[in-house]
């Protein structure tokens, strides 16, 4: 991914968070007959060491992504916050006009190779986390031992779990760093104007360190 330097996101936490606030990862890999995408909400596992940690999920057992090669190396697309922003927005438009659209995004980028999960409790564990994981913010949260036995049995049959180590992480910020103050607080003030929450997440991004 390009990525000039002020826009670079490399602290794990940061990046961890953005999955974490949006696990629907879009993988692509190289398939038969080229690029292929397919779309999986994800769980980042940390690393009990200084490594990246893994990530967990399932698919389909039809869908031959969990047939990836061992070693092949995949790249999972984790879209954070994006939104358009307006050079009516600039304080710098009254200062000669010299300013231009653009459009403000968060994004991760993670490189992986995959390794299939077929023994059905450590499935039924993976289901468990993603569950507790997504439910957490619900007032009564479902769980899966809600469903009757016999219904996540033959769900199980189904799908096939996913781990997937990973072997690099990048991160890119672009939120106006490239704007003077006066341009970015104008930047923020219209968003939480607009209000919706892409614009909120985004005014939230673009703030800090402003005076």
């Amino acid at each position: 991914m390009y990525c000039p330097a002020q826009f670079e996101e490399q602290r794990p936490e940061v990046l961890q968070q953005l999955i974490a606030e949006h696990p629907l990862a879009t993988i692509v890999r190289m398939g038969a007959d080229g690029l292929v995408a397919d779309h999986v909400p994800m769980l980042h596992v940390p690393s009990s060491d200084d490594g990246h940690g893994h990530l967990i999920g399932h698919v389909a057992r039809a869908n031959p992504l969990w047939q990836t090669e061992p070693n092949e190396e995949l790249l999972l697309v984790f879209q954070g916050p994006q939104t358009y922003i307006s050079p009516n927005w600039y304080a710098t438009k009254a200062d000669g006009g010299k300013v231009v659209p653009t459009w403000n995004y968060a994004v991760v980028h993670v490189h992986a190779t995959l390794s299939p999960v077929h023994e059905p409790a450590e499935v039924l564990d993976i289901l468990t986390r993603l569950t507790t994981q997504h439910e957490a913010k619900q007032p009564h949260p479902w769980q899966v031992a809600d469903a009757p036995v016999d219904f996540t049995r033959k769900l199980l049959d189904n799908i096939v779990g996913v781990s997937l180590q990973i072997r690099r992480m990048q991160g890119k910020w672009k939120v106006s760093q490239n704007q003077p103050s006066a341009n970015r607080a104008g930047v923020v003030s219209a968003l939480i104007g607009q209000g919706g929450d892409a614009a909120v997440a985004m005014a939230g991004l673009v703030g800090p360190g402003l005076r």
